[in-house]
């Protein structure tokens, strides 16, 4: 595996960074052709949205163009999870998950001059717009619905805590390396899930690139590293993780975990 250490994730723009951590993921990630995809839409956009003039409503028919006419949207029926994150087969589809259709419809607007940004919502990525008169436009990528403040706080209740409340820094812009992560982390996840773990530890071995003493990528790696039958390394990972977060509930398990790894060991020696 490449190193991203040749990428800037403070100063690369959202879209060129997952493309450049997608080709470190994938050998086979065909990036010549989603930049060339990618630029087709950017072309089209531009040209549809230059029969209005003013950010706002040229942003509202970026998202007519994007959800309707393109019909850019989430996933339905039976699919992978790693399927509808992959920048190519999210182009190809026309299917994707909110921070994969967000990281899209992001690159077009900017690339369009229109003020767009993502925002990490604690349920998912949403876009956020901000207008010369103060006035703040919520979006949901899934479906470029305009989302109330009302909705959000429902969001809360029924994902977070009864009890949530909304706050301003809830809705504040996000660093396109923390856009990255959420997004290398809900690929991680659903690549263990479906039993893809050489690619899993990829994701694993990127995210410790950005963060190289976090415990938790480090127990993930732990445990793709047993999948793999690469006992070694795996009890290496898992003892560290035990030993920096003994508090954690997950902790017990891991050390079964641990424990039965080194009973195998033992068996086989």
């Amino acid at each position: 595996m490449t190193s991203v250490a040749n990428i800037d994730f403070s100063e690369a723009p959202l879209c060129e960074a997952v493309i450049a951590t997608s080709r470190v993921i994938r050998t086979d990630f065909p990036a010549d052709a989603v930049n060339a995809q990618l630029q087709a839409l950017v072309d089209e956009a531009r040209d549809y949205v230059s029969s209005v003039e003013g950010p706002d409503l040229q942003l509202e028919k970026l998202l007519e163009l994007f959800y309707k006419k393109w019909k850019f949207g989430g996933a339905s029926g039976v699919y992978k999870l790693s399927d509808v994150l992959w920048l190519d087969n999210v182009l190809n589809t026309r299917q994707g998950t909110a921070v994969s259709l967000g990281v899209v419809l992001l690159h077009i607007a900017h690339q369009l001059d229109l003020p767009l940004m993502p925002v990490i919502f604690p349920t998912q990525l949403i876009l956020r717009a901000d207008w010369m008169d103060g006035e703040m436009w919520l979006i949901n990528p899934f479906n470029g619905e305009t989302l109330s403040e009302h909705t959000l706080e429902v969001w809360l209740k029924g994902n977070i805590s009864p009890t949530a409340e909304l706050y301003e820094e809830d809705l504040d812009e996000a660093e396109p390396s923390t856009v990255i992560r959420k997004m290398l982390d809900t690929l991680k996840t659903a690549l263990m899930e479906e039993k893809h773990m050489e690619l899993a530890l990829n994701v694993c071995n990127l995210l410790l690139e950005i963060d190289p003493e976090d415990p938790y990528e480090i127990r993930d790696r732990g445990l793709i590293y047993a999948q793999l039958d690469c006992e070694h390394v795996a009890l290496t990972d898992l003892i560290y993780f035990v030993e920096q977060c003994p508090e954690d509930p997950v902790s017990e398990m891991i050390k079964v975990q641990i424990h039965s790894i080194e009973q195998k060991q033992v068996t086989l020696h």
